[in-house]
């Protein structure tokens, strides 16, 4: 098995890069609920998966409020790619998102149990240059990184595929991503969809 030794390299996130939380006011749950209904067509779907390439659709439930500001903010200015996502935020301002993002925050995920592929037991070894931004199982402290525990294998792997061929622009991802073989970013993406949700997250 391949030894992955990365130290301090890991500053982002394997979702996307580490960005500053928002500023402005907090952002108010109920009405993001509001804002949200544009979105349930993938989001609020069990086992929905994007149509080609084909991967399960991100679950977002306790998903970090800045770090989905954030997201929100990078399909909106192109910096990360996907149609669908690009045409929903485009039109939303600063407050929208972190209305949605609050909701987002604290909203119970369509719970699917897909099956996991990869080598758990590998995927934890080899993930241990992920855990200084993500948390050694996935539910990183910072709101800045994504929490990865219970994340669909098939979208992780999606992610990190895009992360090594450049599809996301992000150099010290893209960095780690380059050191992969196809078996480590499944091995990976296993090890963080089999953890669980911290106790803060309601699913």
């Amino acid at each position: 098995m391949k030894k992955l030794v990365f130290g301090g390299l890991l500053a982002v996130s394997l979702a996307g890069a580490v960005f500053a939380p928002a500023a402005g006011a907090a952002g108010d749950a109920e009405e993001g609920k509001k804002k949200f209904y544009t979105c349930v067509g993938c989001h609020g779907v069990a086992g929905y998966t994007n149509a080609y390439p084909t991967y399960s659709v991100p679950r977002l439930g306790g998903q970090q409020a800045d770090y989905v500001v954030a997201a929100l903010k990078s399909y909106q200015n192109g910096e990360r790619k996907h149609p669908s996502m690009q045409g929903n935020s485009i039109s939303l301002g600063e407050q929208d998102m972190q209305n949605i993002a609050a909701y987002v925050a604290k909203f119970r995920s369509v719970n699917s149990n897909l099956p996991i592929t990869g080598d758990v037991e590998a995927g934890k070894d080899k993930a241990v240059a992920c855990g200084g931004c993500h948390g050694d199982d996935g539910n990183s402290s910072d709101s800045n990184f994504p929490r990865l525990a219970g994340q669909y294998e098939s979208y992780l792997i999606k992610s990190l595929k895009d992360y090594r061929s450049g599809v996301r622009n992000n150099a010290m991802m893209a960095g780690f991503a380059s050191t992969l073989s196809d078996e480590d970013i499944t091995d990976i993406a296993a090890y963080y969809a089999s953890q669980k949700k911290g106790l803060s997250v309601t699913d």
